[in-house]
């Protein structure tokens, strides 16, 4: 009698103990997944605002923003910093756009690399899935990880490009960009009528002079026909690739010859690139550049 009584409770016991052991294990599976599931940014694209993957928007950004064929501890660095920027702007002002950091499609990318196409591809994801809601904190909080493409040679400030003082871009560093690289020094050539017109400015007596610089080498403040402009407004005057630039008058033209590529405020791509050809991981890339920065997942902060 004992004997059916306890094969009875067994019995009614049994698919209980099962249910509760099948929810436990189905609870813990929903919180591990949780923890993995993507992190969605607003994107504004051609007029139209797009829910993306964070994940699947950074590897359109990063193929965009660099060469494929850069070092993987490069491509890593960067997908870190675009997907810091990401989160910052998404965070503070609800999306992200193209004008933010570049972005390709798939088909511009086929076209670019045409048979390459696959391995470049497999190489800029791999570089964005390693590195997986890594991003870039300052005393736990997002940073504004700016980033360009060459400097001249030294980084410059927040505070001197976008008159913001950013603690962890604060120094003026220098970089491994290389002279011999055909982006590092450019001339660019217009006419003065050309230059006058732009400045409207009278071309009669044309007078240009005090040029002074930052400790980067970069324009200040320069002296045209006794106005002042500084080295920001020539350059996006007449669409220089930096502020590091001189100027010559050549019969009827002015030359600009610059140095660098980019505002030169945080990580310099090719920079970043030489550092990791000679060595360096992309913690270390990052932390060079973004001063007192830690790296951590985007969960954690």
């Amino acid at each position: 009698m004992k004997n059916k009584i306890l094969l009875s409770i067994i019995v009614i016991l049994l698919p209980i103990t099962i249910y509760m052991f099948s929810k436990k294990e189905n609870i813990e599976s929903e919180v591990t997944n949780s923890s993995q599931k993507d992190i969605y940014i607003h994107f504004l694209i051609n007029n139209e605002m797009k829910e993306l993957p964070l994940e699947e928007y950074l590897v359109n950004v990063v193929g965009a923003e660099v060469p494929a064929l850069f070092d993987m501890e490069a491509l890593k660095a960067q997908a870190i910093a675009s997907r810091t920027f990401a989160l910052y702007e998404e965070t503070t002002r609800g999306y992200v756009t193209t004008g933010d950091q570049a972005y390709n499609s798939l088909e511009t990318f086929q076209s670019k690399w045409q048979d390459n196409y696959n391995t470049y591809l497999a190489k800029i994801k791999k570089a964005v899935s390693t590195t997986k809601n890594l991003i870039m904190t300052y005393e736990n909080n997002l940073i504004k990880s700016y980033f360009y493409a060459m400097s001249n040679g030294y980084t410059t400030t927040s505070l001197s490009v976008f008159n913001e003082e950013l603690p962890y871009l604060n120094d003026i560093l220098p970089t491994l960009d290389s002279p011999n690289t055909k982006l590092f020094q450019v001339t660019k050539t217009v006419s003065k009528t050309q230059f006058c017109d732009t400045l409207n400015i009278d071309c009669t007596h044309l007078k240009i002079n005090n040029i002074t610089t930052d400790t980067s080498n970069r324009v200040e403040i320069i002296s045209i026909n006794d106005t002042q402009y500084t080295g920001i407004d020539i350059r996006k005057k007449f669409n220089l690739r930096s502020t590091d630039f001189t100027i010559e008058e050549d019969n009827d033209n002015i030359v600009f010859t610059t140095k660098g590529y980019g505002h030169g405020v945080g990580m310099s791509q090719y920079g970043a690139n030489t550092m990791a050809k000679n060595g360096s991981n992309y913690e270390e890339i990052l932390k060079y550049y973004y001063q007192g920065v830690e790296i951590k997942e985007y969960n954690q902060i």
